[in-house]
């Protein structure tokens, strides 16, 4: 439809895209889908977007007849990551384990669960024992100690409940 409209230009897949997102965010979109007459409404502002020098797309995008654009040889490396299910079960897994510890205010053992997950949770935030004993008021050696029991009894967890994790 996009191409009709704008006459097999170029420029017509991001028309598209653009009135596709126009009318996403317009306030009567379901009313328009409930009606049937959403093809239309879309048609309207790809007609208005390519061919009015005052419309919404012309001034973002266009900027005085300059269309910004890649080139049409660029091609992108495509990210070619497999989506790891053991790393995503291992993170879930921690975030479990983590609001375990934040719930429980010993284990087993007497360890003071909260506190190492209470500070573990302040370290991923920052990193940096000098900065956290600033804004905490507490001595690094403490924190440096509770994030390194932190870690073991996670990693411990983890081992007893057979989740394969990366450290």
């Amino acid at each position: 439809m996009s191409s009709k409209i704008c006459h097999a230009n170029p420029e017509s897949e991001e028309v598209a895209h653009f009135a596709i997102a126009e009318f996403i965010e317009h306030e009567r979109g379901q009313e328009l889908v409930d009606a049937g007459r959403a093809m239309n409404f879309i048609s309207g502002i790809i007609h208005r977007s390519f061919h009015s020098s005052t419309s919404k797309y012309h001034t973002v995008y266009r900027q005085k007849n300059r269309v910004h654009s890649l080139p049409q040889n660029y091609d992108k490396p495509q990210d070619d990551n497999i989506y790891d299910f053991e790393a995503d079960s291992a993170t879930e897994a921690i975030q479990g384990i983590l609001e375990d510890m934040l719930a429980d205010f010993r284990d087993d053992t007497g360890e003071r669960l909260w506190y190492m997950a209470t500070l573990f949770q302040k370290w991923l935030e920052e990193p940096n024992f000098s900065e956290l004993e600033r804004r905490l008021g507490i001595p690094r050696t403490t924190i440096s100690q509770e994030v390194t029991r932190a870690k073991a009894y996670i990693q411990a967890q983890l081992k007893i409940n057979n989740i394969n994790y990366y450290e």
